[in-house]
């Protein structure tokens, strides 16, 4: 888990500011913003993560014959690639809504209704976005096993979402793994993302 946060900072995937607040997607203002998709630029690292989904998938659902890979757009579109690649599954990925044109998809890709199903995304905040991309796939008849994320922001908001759906959540790292990290953050920083984490908390 240290070594994939190495990476991410290296790359500035993880960017902190401890004068100015980012806006996530969700509203939040907070000192952290993360943006994996600069992952896609780094061949080695984007593999590697596509290799620690796999080993997940092996130790978490090994009793579990997984049937397809979905990708949240778009962010969990090259990962889910990836991914299906490395376990030769079909993949495919979910709109967050469906097209104005053509067929009218939300969901692209070739699936089966009954098909177990995992999702992959790249970052958990609120766990808005990805609880509405599992439900798409559950009301088109698939089962979705669980979903896996590079990174966890580690809210109370997310955790309670995933606990009402009762779909588990696995991911490569995560909040409490980047704050305790002495050898990436200064003490300033730590101070300000553990009380931006409590804040949101409350």
């Amino acid at each position: 888990m240290k070594k994939i946060i190495s990476e991410l900072v290296k790359i500035k995937a993880i960017n902190i500011n401890t004068t100015e607040l980012y806006t996530w997607a969700s509203g939040i203002k907070a000192p952290i913003y993360i943006d994996n998709r600069l992952i896609m630029g780094y061949p080695q690292l984007r593999w590697t993560i596509a290799e620690k989904f796999a080993n997940i998938i092996n130790d978490k659902l090994s009793g579990v014959k997984i049937e397809n890979i979905f990708g949240t757009a778009t962010a969990g579109i090259p990962h889910a690639t990836l991914l299906g690649h490395l376990l030769q599954l079909p993949f495919g990925y979910v709109r967050s809504s469906k097209k104005d044109h053509g067929k009218q998809n939300q969901i692209e890709g070739v699936y089966q209704s009954g098909q177990k199903v995992i999702v992959i995304e790249d970052l958990i905040s609120t766990g808005g976005s990805v609880i509405e991309v599992v439900k798409t796939l559950q009301q088109a008849g698939l089962e979705v096993v669980a979903v896996l994320a590079i990174f966890d922001y580690q809210l109370q908001k997310a955790e309670g979402r995933f606990k009402d759906l009762q779909i588990p959540l696995y991911t490569l790292t995560n909040f409490d793994n980047l704050v305790t990290n002495g050898d990436i953050l200064t003490n300033n920083q730590q101070i300000m993302l553990k009380q931006f984490y409590h804040q949101l908390n409350q």
